[in-house]
């Protein structure tokens, strides 16, 4: 494989196999860009983003900008002399003058078949609107978000019951052999451009408070998949007697037991909790009570005397 020279651009653990795969394909990574250290747990110590941690562990140059819209940054990367820079979750926009810089481009790897979600949480919203496929997909950057010509795609399947952690750590290697085979491909000048069709895109944007709410009214399907979609983070939850509950995991009831208003609680033992929902029922196996940690339903209800008959808001 012809070596590029290559900068990266990325934050989260996502990004590390891809960073990871540059290095043992014997790419020259110039420097590897990513956001400053941040407070993080009980103590709020200033932590190293996981990538950060990995270029470290190669001896490689890092820079944490707070912006990399300044003159000294642009100036910075243009002394790197990128061929490519490769940008994978990074939590920047790049400006057009860097978009311009590396005479190869600006490849981003991103966790849809674009064009459908575009935007910050594609695992996300693709596991909440129950999808059974979604892929990887490399792209040419532009200015716009996630709109720029792909390159090559790859799929991957969706189980019924997968959360968005499982499909995450699966993409994340998905991505790094997708990024492997575009770098190849741009060496040798056989790299596809293929424009993407906008009036098919849809968006995967930021996840907000108001989105982790359950809402008990909608179909027991939805209800399953907002609750795995939302895990590991941020957590989908509801009411307990005006009182935050977390739901980890839950699946779809084969009955819904009895009767009531959605939210209703029609069945509870140490297997979990059957909540009636607008069409069905779902039974919730995990949860975690507001400042205290994750445990078993069954657990829940003897420590919090959830009983049938009572509702969750």
């Amino acid at each position: 494989m012809t070596s590029l020279r290559v900068v990266f651009m990325g934050t989260p653990d996502f990004a590390v196999p891809c960073l990871d795969r540059l290095v043992a394909d014997g790419h020259d990574v110039a420097a590897v860009v990513t956001q400053p250290d941040r407070p993080k747990g009980r103590g709020q110590k200033l932590a190293p983003s996981p990538v950060k941690e990995a270029a470290l562990g190669y001896g490689l140059p890092v820079l944490q900008p707070e912006k990399i819209r300044t003159e000294e940054f642009q100036a910075a990367m243009a002394a790197l002399a990128p061929e490519v820079v490769v940008v994978v979750a990074f939590g920047q926009f790049l400006p057009k003058a860097m978009l311009e810089l590396p005479r190869l481009g600006c490849v981003n790897v991103h966790a849809s078949l674009l064009p459908r979600y575009r935007g910050a949480a594609p695992i996300h919203w693709a596991v909440m609107n129950g999808e059974t496929t979604t892929g990887i997909t490399t792209m040419y950057m532009d200015t716009g978000m996630d709109t720029g010509d792909m390159i090559l795609k790859a799929e991957l399947d969706i189980a019924p019951d997968d959360t968005t952690g499982k499909v995450h750590d699966r993409l994340k290697e998905l991505g790094a052999a997708v990024l492997s085979d575009t770098l190849a491909r741009l060496a040798d000048g056989t790299a596809p451009r293929t424009p993407q069709d906008g009036t098919a895109a849809t968006y995967a944007p930021l996840l907000t408070r108001a989105v982790e709410r359950i809402d008990w009214s909608r179909p027991a399907a939805t209800v399953h998949n907002q609750v795995r979609g939302l895990s590991p983070w941020p957590g989908a939850y509801c009411l307990h007697v005006g009182r935050t509950l977390k739901v980890w995991r839950s699946e779809l009831a084969a009955t819904a037991p009895g009767g009531g208003q959605p939210g209703r609680v029609v069945a509870a033992d140490e297997t979990g909790a059957v909540v009636l929902t607008g069409d069905g029922a779902v039974r919730l196996t995990e949860v975690q009570p507001e400042n205290r940690r994750r445990m078993g339903m069954g657990e829940f209800i003897r420590g919090y005397g959830l009983t049938v008959g009572e509702t969750l808001a």
